[in-house]
């Protein structure tokens, strides 16, 4: 049997935590990509990050980042590990904290605009 993934409950969830978890760019692209996606993403649908397919061992080391920090909720389905982002949870306990962070990287959107790009938090200037 697989170990249970992760995910802290929103009251412990800290923004230190979080601001960790997006100071990287590539944690911030992916989590920018999740923002986008209609539906929950596997894993190695985000593998590409800007001009460069991530090790596996890499986005998994990103996504557990991202989950202990309560920005995504995963999955398994099988063999795949689907993310989904936390957004309303975050939002509502931490107002305005997503979109500043993510419109540092070179405008990217926030949670709920539509407006996050891949491509934009992929390549912060």
């Amino acid at each position: 049997m697989m170990r249970p993934l992760f995910h802290p409950a929103i009251e412990d969830v800290r923004p230190e935590a979080i601001l960790h978890a997006l100071a990287d760019p590539n944690r911030a692209a992916i989590f920018a990509r999740l923002l986008k996606a209609d539906c929950a993403e596997a894993c190695s649908a985000l593998a590409a990050v800007g001009d460069r397919v991530l090790p596996k061992s890499s986005l998994s080391n990103h996504f557990k980042v991202l989950r202990e920090a309560g920005l995504i909720r995963s999955e398994r389905h099988g063999v795949e590990v689907r993310n989904q982002p936390r957004c309303e949870e975050i939002e509502a306990r931490f107002p305005g904290l997503l979109t500043g962070i993510l419109n540092a990287y070179a405008g990217a959107g926030g949670c709920g605009d539509g407006d996050a790009s891949a491509g934009s938090a992929a390549s912060p200037q």
